[in-house]
């Protein structure tokens, strides 16, 4: 059997999907294949290299001065709400170390989802061990407005989200026999509308492919989701989401928040952890 596990982003949200890897590890569920968008895949490292609680304790850097803020995103040499040099320089490399040696030789497959900024497509890229640089998670993250687009191989990109909201059909066409799904939004989501997302729009006009993508971003993502609920009506995936995010922001920095999230995630899990094993059985 190869167990797949896909990832939605969502930045704060996201530790909701660090609760359900983390309840994941303390059961021995170990993916042989991982794919995910933004902060879902970055969240995912820590789970593949099989550090439980690692990507809970990033949060606790969230509400510090040098890891996001308006004043980043002003400076002419940032140009990004993250200050990408602590948050995926000083915090991983340093303060909170990633065990390259461990995700080496777990024999797992972790792709992230990046946007191609020329052609609008989806390309997924597998997250080099022993890369303290960290380009390929930057890029999988890299929202508009909040980052600058990241230069791969002479290419640009931005967050994978863009174009692929939740990469399940990835992990089908990829030969997983069982896929769990981790999303940040309840399963009720709709999105109504995304006013960042057509400003975005204007401001990448000049490639317009990419700028077409934000510009319907309601609609994929609302078809993202129609097509996790024909999937998992029809038993090929297994389907793990909140219950309510109304009250979930993107960039929530609030320590009683970030652990409210984190903890629905681990309970859910572990509310559900009977059903998980029984579909990882057939």
């Amino acid at each position: 059997m190869k167990l797949g596990l896909v990832l939605e982003g969502g930045a704060s949200r996201a530790l909701f999907s660090a609760g359900v890897m983390d309840a994941f590890l303390d059961y021995d569920i170990r993916a042989d294949y991982v794919v995910g968008v933004s902060a879902g895949i970055s969240n995912a490292m820590s789970y593949v290299s099989g550090q439980k609680g690692r990507a809970f304790k990033t949060s606790e850097y969230f509400s510090h001065s040098e890891y996001m803020g308006v004043k980043h995103l002003l400076n002419p040499k940032k140009k990004s709400y993250y200050n990408l040099d602590f948050a995926f320089g000083t915090v991983p490399n340093t303060y909170l170390p990633f065990d390259h040696d461990a995700y080496a030789s777990s024999g797992c497959t972790a792709l992230a989802g990046v946007t191609n900024i020329t052609t609008g497509e989806v390309e997924f890229m597998t997250v080099p061990p022993h890369d303290n640089s960290w380009k390929v998670l930057i890029a999988s993250c890299a929202l508009p407005l909040l980052f600058q687009p990241v230069t791969i191989n002479s290419s640009q990109y931005l967050d994978g989200g863009i174009a692929e909201p939740v990469p399940v059909d990835k992990a089908l066409a990829d030969g997983c026999d069982k896929v769990i799904v981790i999303t940040t939004r309840e399963k009720s989501y709709v999105k109504t509308k995304d006013v960042g997302a057509s400003l975005s729009a204007r401001i990448y006009r000049k490639y317009p492919k990419v700028a077409s993508l934000l510009k319907r971003r309601t609609t994929l993502y609302n078809q993202s989701r129609d097509n996790l609920k024909q999937l998992e009506s029809e038993g090929r995936i297994f389907w793990i989401a909140p219950r309510d995010t109304s009250s979930w922001g993107r960039t929530d920095k609030s320590s009683d928040k970030l652990q409210q999230i984190y903890n629905e995630g681990y309970e859910t899990a572990l509310s559900i952890m009977d059903q998980i094993k029984e579909y990882l059985k057939k």
